[in-house]
């Protein structure tokens, strides 16, 4: 099948783009929850990948049945040959079981599910195994339909290479734009995930998209601009997350802030505010996300999901003079026992990870803002006169004399995704400084 796209591709020039193209026409919700189960009834040894697109060219072609194979049926035999042998075609506001026996159908007759789920008058699903064949399908409706595609160059397709510990996954990472966030980005792509940097920095976020998916590789990222605190913003992260790939597999809740300061001089305004990004914003995610993740349950019963954490170690022990932080986190690991709790029947793990100091991020070492410069001005190390004082104060604490970082981290993201028998828990990447009894 591969070989037939990238035939097409090359004979008729068709551009192939590196990064995904803003559908015209959004994805609603109703059809939002319907997807996530086409792609567990269409997912068998390898979970699938799905794509949305719409515009008003495309829907002009899947008014109907017979107007698509009239249209199709203009593009040159073998373009038509493909298009009509890869794709089902569904009327509209059809239930999800009628979409689903007919998907069925196509298979026991062709031994293989379709490429293109066209959606009368609504848009086209494209269904693979990876996302950037997704792509690449959207690309072939975009020139059949005339539509002008951002990018293009001769095309060939990279070589499977060995599988990857998150091969194909679908992973929300919040705040995943800069810092320790931007890490776990990358260390997750590199393992063959397909990224959802949800963020509110969209330069930033736009930036990492870019360089990630001009690496030639088969798996893809988007960037969606969200604020955790808002109700909206975090729906439509989750339909987004949708549009381009089909569901979700994982949600890792990184986004967090940190103001310091004691009773005497933190501001009321200031405690709300990270109690509203790191706890309420930890709620709002799973709270949508969990939905997604129910809906592919229902289909695929068998199939383990994940919602991460990544707390602190201030969620395990107080912190002085940082008491919103910490509060915050302690709060947040306890959300994260409840949702195990409730979502285990659902075969959701929800587990926290609880860092160490991240010394070398910008939560820390930014010159303007970052903590050691905050505690060195209100004072938290008795006796600091430089920032390197502070750092230094801190490092000594730690019984392998050095902070935290990205990759140890992901040995603990990695493995609470890779077991089936872990929920509920906290686990701690601290180097010795705190530890669990």
């Amino acid at each position: 099948m591969i070989e037939k796209i990238t035939v097409l591709i090359n004979k008729y020039k068709i551009p192939v783009s590196d990064n995904f193209q803003k559908s015209e026409i959004p994805l609603d919700s109703d059809l939002s929850k319907m997807i996530p189960a086409i792609r567990m009834t269409v997912s068998s040894d390898k979970i699938s990948t799905l794509q949305y697109y719409s515009s008003t060219k495309v829907k002009s072609i899947i008014q109907s049945n017979q107007s698509f194979l009239q249209y199709i049926s203009s593009q040159p035999d073998d373009m038509y040959a493909f298009i009509k042998t890869n794709t089902l075609f569904v009327a509209k506001d059809q239930e999800l079981s009628e979409i689903l026996t007919q998907l069925a159908g196509f298979f026991s007759a062709n031994n293989q599910y379709p490429l293109i789920l066209a959606i009368e008058n609504v848009g086209i699903i494209a269904i693979s195994e990876n996302a950037l064949t997704n792509l690449i399908i959207v690309n072939l409706f975009q020139f059949i339909a005339k539509e002008e595609v951002l990018n293009t160059s001769s095309f060939s397709y990279p070589s499977p290479s060995q599988i990857k510990r998150t091969e194909q996954k679908i992973i929300i990472v919040t705040g995943g734009a800069q810092g320790f966030g931007e890490g776990i980005v990358q260390d997750l792509f590199d393992n063959g995930a397909n990224i959802i940097i949800a963020d509110i920095n969209e330069q930033k976020g736009q930036e990492l998209v870019k360089k990630l998916n001009s690496s030639g590789v088969l798996n893809k990222a988007c960037f969606v601009k969200t604020d955790i605190t808002q109700h909206a913003s975090v729906q439509n992260m989750v339909i987004e997350a949708v549009r381009h790939f089909g569901g979700i597999d994982c949600l890792i809740s990184n986004a967090g802030i940190l103001i310091a300061g004691g009773l005497d001089d933190l501001t009321a305004e200031a405690f709300d505010k990270v109690t509203q990004v790191n706890y309420y914003g930890y709620f709002n995610v799973s709270k949508y996300v969990s939905e997604v993740l129910k809906i592919q349950a229902a289909v695929k019963p068998a199939y383990f999901t994940d919602i991460i954490q990544i707390s602190s170690k201030s969620g395990l022990q107080g912190s002085n003079r940082n008491f919103a932080y910490a509060g915050s986190k302690f709060g947040g690991i306890g959300l994260t026992q409840s949702f195990a709790l409730e979502l285990v029947e659902y075969n959701i793990k929800v587990n926290s990870i609880c860092p160490g100091n991240f010394f070398d991020g910008p939560l820390w070492s930014d010159p303007d803002r970052g903590l050691f410069v905050q505690y060195l001005n209100t004072g938290k190390v008795p006796g600091a006169k430089t920032i390197a004082d502070v750092k230094k104060f801190y490092e000594s604490k730690v019984p392998m004399k050095r902070g935290c970082t990205v990759a140890d981290v992901m040995k603990a993201v990695l493995y609470i995704m890779d077991q089936n028998y872990e929920t509920g828990q906290a686990i701690a990447v601290t180097g010795g400084q705190v530890m669990l009894h």
